[in-house]
Parts: C-alpha cells; sequence; structure tokens
C-alpha cells in the first residue's frame, strides 16, 4: 500500500475536454439529441455543456496539442486550480509531476500540461477575467 499525503487547495473541480471535428454538429448533439445545457460557448473556440449533477464537458475544436477527434487521447481532463497557475505548476512539479512544456497563455485561459502515470493526458487551467 502507498503512503498518501493529502494537501489538497491548489485543485477546485474540473471538466473532460472533448476534442471534435465540427463544433456545430458536436454541440448540436449534446444539446439537441442528449438534452444536455449548453451552459458557455465562445464561437468556434470552446464550448461548456451542463451534464447534470456536476458534470461539465468541454467541448474544443481539433488542436495540434491533443489527438485527433475520436481517436484514442482525444479526450483529457482539465482540473481548475484554485489559484495561480504558476504556484499550482511549481508545487506539483516540485511534487514529481512531469509537465509537457511552459503554461500556455491561450487569451481567455492559461493551460498546463502533463500525464498521468500510464501517459493519460491532463490539464491544469487558469480562467482569465473577461473585458
Amino acid at each position: 500500500m502507498t503512503n498518501v499525503t493529502v494537501t489538497g487547495g491548489l485543485i477546485t473541480g474540473g471538466m473532460p475536454t472533448i476534442f471534435v471535428s465540427d463544433m456545430n454538429k458536436a454541440i448540436e448533439f449534446y444539446i439537441k439529441t442528449l438534452g444536455l445545457k449548453l451552459e458557455f460557448r465562445a464561437g468556434d473556440h470552446f464550448a461548456s455543456i451542463d451534464a447534470g449533477n456536476g458534470l461539465k464537458l468541454g467541448i474544443h475544436p481539433p488542436s495540434e496539442k491533443a489527438a485527433k477527434p475520436g481517436t484514442r487521447g482525444a479526450i483529457e481532463i482539465g482540473f481548475r486550480v484554485s489559484g495561480d497557475i504558476d504556484h499550482a505548476v511549481a508545487e506539483l512539479s516540485r511534487r514529481g509531476v512531469k509537465f509537457h512544456g511552459p503554461v500556455v497563455d491561450d487569451k481567455q485561459v492559461k493551460l498546463a500540461f502533463f500525464s498521468d502515470p500510464d501517459g493519460n493526458p491532463l490539464y491544469l487551467s487558469q480562467m482569465k477575467p473577461w473585458g
């Protein structure tokens, strides 16, 4: 059995991000076909779907940093940080997490990519204030 130290405080929720080939078709499927609620849409750049009971889905167009839509790895789990992403990256790096490059500043969000021990894609996110 592994000793686990719970320190908390860095992560405050998150969402799986699904990479799709056509934003309009994907949103129509999740909203009209499945009956879920569109929470937020930033044009063809990103959408947040409320699937109920606290589950949110991020819908994202193809990305150079992600697998091709519909293939293994085309779904990533994102964790929202509770404070500054640079602080979270520094602390998690100290704990042994290996990040894939520097923090990415992508207009309204900052992102830091890493993997779990099996290579499953994960990322940290920090939303910027709108305005």
